[in-house]
C-alpha cells in the first residue's frame, strides 16, 4: 500500500498575511500621491472656494465689537448733562452782566445828578427864550418831556450844552431845551401901531394876511414890498404872503412873526432855508432841503402861511 505523505507548501500564506502583502503597496502609493499632491498644491494658486472662505473668515474677524445699549445711554446722559451745565453757565454769565450794567447805569445816573446840582448852584446867566420850547429831563435820547417854557421867558442858564440841547434851570431843577433859541434881548412881541408907509395887500386875501401885513408894516416901516396872490397853492388861496426882506433884518421879521403867531393866526413860517411850524413849535426852526436858488430857498423873503 502506497504511503501518502503530505508535502509542505513553502509559499503558502494565510489570508491575513496575503491581505497585508496587498495593503502595503497600496499604502505606499497613497503616501506618495499625497506627498506629490502637496508639492503640486504649493505651486498652484488657491482655489476660489479657498479664497472665499479666507475672505469670509477675515471679514468676520474684523467686524467691530457691538456697543451695548447701556453704554449708549450713558453717553447720551453725559452729553445732556454737559449741555445743561453749559446753559446754566450762560444764564449765570447773563445775570452777572445784567447786574454789572445796572450798577453802571446807577453810577452814571448818580454822577449826572451830582453834576446837574453843581451846575444849578453855579448858574448865574439869564437869557430870553425866543419861542416856546419843550423841556427835557436830559440831553440824550432817553430824555423825557416834562413841560414847555413859553416864548419871551427869562430863564437861568447853566452854560452846559450837549447833543444839540442847552441846560437851563426851571423850578430849581436842571432842564434841557433845544439850542439856538435863547437870546440876551427880549423878543419883539405884541402888535404895535398901524401901517404908515402906504403899502397894502389886495382885497380878497385872508383877514389874517391883512393882519400880518399891518403888524410888519408898523414894526418895520422900511419894508415896502409884499407878495400875495399868485397861481400856486396857498398864495392862490390868499392864505400866504411873502415879506420881501433879507439878511439879519429878515431874521428879526421872522422871529417877530413867530413870537406873535397866535395873535396873527400863523400856521408856519419859512426863511433862509428853515421852517418853523405851530404843530412842531418845540423843535424850533428846522432845516429844509436845497431847492436850487436864493428865492426858492427863501433867502430873500419871509414866507408866511396862515390857517
Amino acid at each position: 500500500m502506497a504511503q501518502h505523505r503530505h508535502k509542505r507548501v513553502t509559499d503558502a500564506r494565510t489570508p491575513l498575511a496575503r491581505a497585508a502583502l496587498v495593503a502595503a503597496p497600496v499604502a505606499f502609493l497613497t503616501t506618495v500621491s499625497a506627498v506629490a499632491l502637496g508639492v503640486v498644491s504649493q505651486d498652484q494658486p488657491p482655489s476660489r472656494d479657498l479664497l472665499a472662505g479666507t475672505a469670509l473668515a477675515s471679514s468676520i474677524g474684523e467686524r467691530s465689537a457691538p456697543v451695548s445699549r447701556s453704554s449708549s445711554r450713558a453717553a447720551d446722559e453725559a452729553r445732556k448733562a454737559d449741555r445743561k451745565a453749559d446753559r446754566k453757565a450762560e444764564k449765570q454769565a447773563e445775570r452777572k452782566a445784567a447786574k454789572k450794567a445796572a450798577r453802571k447805569q446807577q453810577q452814571n445816573a448818580a454822577a449826572a445828578a451830582r453834576a446837574a446840582d453843581v451846575a444849578v448852584r453855579q448858574a448865574d446867566t439869564r437869557l430870553w427864550t425866543t419861542e416856546a420850547l419843550n423841556l427835557w429831563t436830559s440831553a440824550d435820547g432817553s430824555a423825557q418831556k416834562v413841560g414847555v417854557v413859553d416864548a419871551a421867558t427869562k430863564v437861568l442858564v447853566t452854560g452846559r450844552e450837549a447833543q444839540g440841547r442847552t441846560e437851563i434851570v426851571m423850578g430849581g431843577k436842571a432842564r434841557w431845551v433845544t439850542s439856538g433859541y435863547l437870546d440876551e434881548e427880549k423878543p419883539l412881541t405884541g402888535i404895535a401901531g398901524s401901517c404908515t408907509n402906504g403899502t397894502s395887500v389886495p382885497a380878497g386875501v385872508d383877514p389874517d394876511i391883512t393882519a400880518v401885513h399891518r403888524a410888519v408894516c408898523a414894526r418895520f416901516p422900511e419894508i415896502t414890498s409884499y407878495g400875495t396872490f399868485r397861481s400856486d397853492g396857498e398864495h392862490g388861496q390868499g392864505r400866504a404872503v411873502d415879506v420881501m426882506v433879507s439878511g439879519s433884518r429878515g431874521w428879526e421879521v421872522a422871529e417877530y412873526l413867530r413870537a406873535n403867531y397866535a395873535d396873527l393866526g400863523i400856521e408856519y413860517l419859512i426863511y433862509s432855508q428853515k421852517i418853523w411850524s405851530v404843530d412842531r413849535a418845540g423843535e424850533g426852526w428846522r432845516g429844509m432841503s436845497d431847492r436850487g436858488s436864493a428865492t426858492a430857498n427863501h433867502y430873500d423873503h419871509v414866507h408866511v402861511t396862515v390857517y
